[in-house]
């Protein structure tokens, strides 16, 4: 699976890098930004609840 940050919505707000770090971080912008091409499995619920609970839906996640 993969997960994308849409950068023209995320608010960068923390709450996916708080929840999943290993996947998601803070870019030069300030901006949530997914930090691996594919999510590893072990991190893979963690990857969907930080997209589920991000307020502005910024992240996507595909199978």
């Amino acid at each position: 699976m993969k997960a994308f940050v849409d950068q023209d919505t995320c608010i960068a707000c923390g709450m996916c890098v708080s929840s999943c770090n290993e996947v998601f971080e803070f870019n030069d912008d300030g901006k949530a930004e997914s930090i691996v091409d594919v999510v590893p499995a072990n991190l893979e619920e963690d990857a969907r609840q930080a997209a589920n609970n991000c307020p502005v839906d910024a992240i996507s996640i595909s199978e």
